[in-house]
């Protein structure tokens, strides 16, 4: 299922800037031309996109610096529809997000590549409720679409039979356009619930029918945290660190699962294998009693053919890095890493690409 065309456009209060994506070229071009004069002449490579694989590029920036005093590296989160906009009209080396390309923007030259993979969790604020609390994709795709608005309705309270259940709103927190999580969330919500599928569909902008937006994952943290019967979704990455009470969620084997490095690695395993060669394929709602299923690959997106040798040359550096050493990084980060297969697979469609 393709990523609806709409992006959004991130906001730049008290900035007297030009629109975008002028406003983001200029933006780009001073990252460039400060990190240059610290690279002193160096190779600056700048990256733009989702938030989601954020810390980890700021881990892998400070990482490979100390390795590579010629080459540096910049990442702007701002959005995964952003990022793929920017890499499409050449600003940046390359791009980062959860969306799988358009068959035109393949067409254009751009490719997008595993990274690591990553899994989205909902969380919830229910301050009488002490036990975990599980969730079908079916149900979830109600209460964002505004059907299921008591904590106590029968469909939720059929999935929690040993759970007293309060008999208050669901305050519903969702993201705004833009946002590589939206992708992943709506995408699975899209392949369990029909209704969802027609009326909202897989998008990084989706148009939500009720909910407050948060704009950050810090603010979704925040909003749900100091919300009483508030239900949000968070990278499992930032709820892990955060220590946000996540949902159970019913995967397409039938069985209840939380987000795990096991339960990612097993999604992944359940598309990919035996083959290990499909780099865009959607994990979403994978095969298999122990996949949690809102997990996704994150993907790195590039240009086919750069007219800069030089950048081109530090770009491989930059790959050859990350799909060695830097998935180490991924996993302290909490990411989890592309499985040994996948990423022998990818480091030779890198090779290619060179």
């Amino acid at each position: 299922m393709e990523r609806t065309s709409k992006r959004s456009k991130p906001r730049l209060r008290n900035l007297c800037l030009p629109p975008f994506p002028a406003c983001l070229l200029l933006v780009l071009s001073l990252v460039i031309c400060v990190a240059s004069a610290r690279a002193q002449n160096g190779v600056v490579l700048v990256g733009s996109g989702s938030t989601v694989p954020a810390p980890l590029y700021t881990r892998w920036a400070q990482e490979f610096g100390k390795q590579n005093t010629s080459i540096q590296m910049r990442y702007l989160p701002v959005g995964t529809s952003e990022g793929i906009k920017q890499i499409s009209h050449g600003a940046g080396d390359f791009a980062a997000g959860e969306a799988q390309l358009t068959e035109g923007e393949r067409k254009d030259g751009l490719v997008e590549l595993p990274l690591v993979l990553i899994a989205i969790v909902p969380i919830y604020n229910l301050p009488e409720v002490h036990q975990e609390v599980r969730f079908s994709g079916e149900v979830l795709a109600d209460i964002y679409l505004g059907e299921i608005k008591m904590w106590n309705a029968p469909q939720i309270a059929k999935l929690n039979p040993d759970v007293t259940l309060p008999n208050r709103p669901i305050q519903v927190v969702n993201r705004p356009a833009g946002k590589g999580s939206n992708y992943v969330f709506t995408e699975f919500l899209s392949k369990v619930n029909s209704k969802f599928r027609s009326q909202i569909g897989a998008s990084a902008s989706p148009g939500w029918p009720v909910g407050q937006s948060a704009e950050r994952s810090s603010d979704m943290a925040d909003k749900v945290k100091n919300t009483p019967g508030a239900i949000g979704y968070v990278e499992y990455q930032y709820a892990l660190k955060n220590k946000l009470t996540e949902a159970a969620i019913l995967n397409a084997g039938g069985k209840f699962v939380k987000a795990s490095t096991a339960t990612i690695n097993a999604a992944c395993q359940a598309v990919e294998a035996p083959g290990w060669n499909r780099f865009t394929a959607s994990l979403t709602n994978a095969p298999g009693s122990d996949s949690f299923p809102i997990t996704s690959f994150s993907w790195l997106y590039l240009r086919i053919k750069s007219p800069d040798s030089a950048r081109s040359a530090a770009l491989s550096d930059l790959l050859d890095w990350i799909y060695g050493d830097g998935q180490h990084f991924a996993g302290q980060e909490g990411y989890a890493e592309l499985p040994a297969p996948l990423l022998a697979a990818v480091k030779k469609k890198v090779k290619e690409l060179q």
